[in-house]
């Protein structure tokens, strides 16, 4: 009976062994075909940061044996930012107002990542209208999805406006999401969450399909546990053709390179934010960098100014291009009819905060203003030709760094967030690349270390925030 048994054991040894290694799987983070993916997202969602699951999911699933062409992100799990449009399911922007705003096709980004073999698995929580509806607004709530917290201290905030995708790859749930930034809006919840964040260059990405608030300003971008994610997600978020941004990683990216220090945007924060800080520099002169401390920043009041009247003027505009296209279902379709939407669902809209953005937005020209094209023109020239451009040639440097923000600040829902600064506005203004990437833990929460560079410079700043995570990890 002992050899029967013996024999039994190995004959099932055998076949799964022969199992594991004729299984086409891509990865380590390629989905576990037997695994109910379903029910492990609604489950463990621990931060509310899933606002619905793709109805076709179990669809995908089954297609998947059939695939007989493995993309690179074949079978893996990604979860899309509510206001990035996915095919059958509603695009709201966490409004209420866009409830039944059913998408009839992909947005370009979603139908890229279905070609690169991704799972579109569902839509994550968001700041309701990213962000851009109240100066006293609640990072990470919605009137459509409610509060998503801190993956790390569920009475902390997970940062936004792309809070659902943050928290959702930093709890674990997934390993990709995708989120929007405008500015901040994908660096700041996923340094507070723990992951890697990459806001790309303006246009390298398409934003056909995703709620606007600024075209100068706004962009799709990956959400990732790793960097080498991250570079994989954003050449299959570009379509065919996209430069292979995975196979430009390599340890040593760092090494002779000059790195920016900016000065004035890192001594903001409290005191472990600044050990934290203290000991990644540590890492990126073990790795071979050269810091160059700089102290002479560009005028960054007049750069948020103009900013906040881009914005302004360029929210109306974009929204109501928007909302005139949407199917007929919608209801709303000016930003004027939303504001109007709100105030009479104001007990469940504005329980909170209120809609002063969209009142200031509203009363511009919007894209009639003739004041419009100047007020980019300088803001893009300020924050990039004579700003980052500006620094990192008078520096001789490759890059700029700084803590992207400080600890994530408890969720205030009377009196709304409590940030203490970030470096995401030269990035942001200049319409170029952002990376983050998580530089370790602050009394218990999560810090990133911004790599910020010039127009396209995607492929150079993920090397280096690569070779800068490998160091950590040693």
């Amino acid at each position: 009976m002992k050899y029967k048994v013996v024999a039994w054991v190995v004959a099932l040894l055998a076949i799964l062994v022969t199992a594991l290694f004729t299984r086409k799987a891509v990865d380590e983070n390629a989905l576990l075909f037997q695994s109910p993916l379903h029910e492990s997202l609604e489950e463990n969602d621990r931060c509310n940061a899933i606002l619905a699951i793709s109805p076709d999911l179990q669809v995908q699933l089954e297609a998947l044996d059939s695939t007989k062409e493995h993309g690179p992100m074949h079978g893996v799990p990604v979860l899309v930012k509510d206001n990035i449009d996915v095919k059958g399911m509603p695009t709201t922007a966490g409004s209420r107002a866009l409830a039944d705003n059913y998408a009839t096709a992909d947005s370009p980004v979603v139908a890229n990542l279905r070609h690169a073999g991704a799972l579109i698995a569902g839509k994550t929580n968001l700041s309701e209208w990213a962000n851009f509806r109240s100066t006293e607004s609640t990072s990470g709530w919605s009137s459509v999805g409610g509060l998503t917290t801190n993956p790390f201290d569920s009475s902390c905030s997970a940062c936004g406006s792309s809070s659902g995708s943050g928290a959702a790859v930093g709890s674990g749930l997934v390993d990709i999401a995708i989120g929007t930034e405008t500015d901040g809006s994908v660096t700041c919840p996923a340094a507070m969450c723990g992951i890697v964040g990459l806001k790309p260059t303006v246009g390298l990405l398409s934003c056909d399909g995703i709620v606007p608030i600024s075209a100068s300003q706004d962009t799709p971008g990956p959400m990732t546990r790793t960097v080498r994610l991250a570079a994989r997600a954003l050449s299959a978020m570009a379509g065919e053709g996209a430069r292979d941004y995975e196979a430009g990683l390599k340890e040593g990216a760092l090494e002779g390179v000059r790195l920016g220090v900016l000065v004035p945007l890192c001594g903001m924060y409290e005191e472990p934010v600044s050990d934290a800080f203290a000991a990644a520099r540590r890492a990126l002169e073990q790795a071979g960098a050269t810091l160059i401390e700089i102290n002479g920043l560009p005028d960054l009041r007049r750069i948020s100014q103009l900013e906040w009247e881009i914005l302004l003027r360029e929210f109306k505009r974009d929204l109501n291009v928007y909302l005139s296209g949407r199917p007929p279902s919608v209801a709303t379709r000016t930003l004027a009819e939303i504001i109007a939407y709100n105030k009479t669902h104001a007990s469940e809209v504005m329980a909170h905060f209120g809609q002063n953005i969209f009142e200031q937005s509203e009363a511009t020209k919007g894209g009639d203003d003739p004041e419009l094209p100047g007020l980019v023109a300088e803001a893009k020239r300020l924050a990039g030709r004579e700003g980052i451009d500006r620094l990192l040639s008078d520096h001789e440097c490759l890059a700029l760094i700084a803590p992207t923000t400080g600890r994530a600040f408890p969720v205030n829902l009377e009196e709304g967030d409590a940030f203490q600064g970030a470096c995401t506005t030269l990035p942001a203004v200049s319409g170029y690349p952002h990376l983050t990437v998580p530089m370790g833990m602050a009394d218990g929460l999560p810090v990133g270390l911004s790599f910020m560079g010039s127009q396209f410079s995607e492929a150079r700043l993920l090397a280096m925030g690569f070779a800068f995570e490998q160091m950590r990890m040693k």
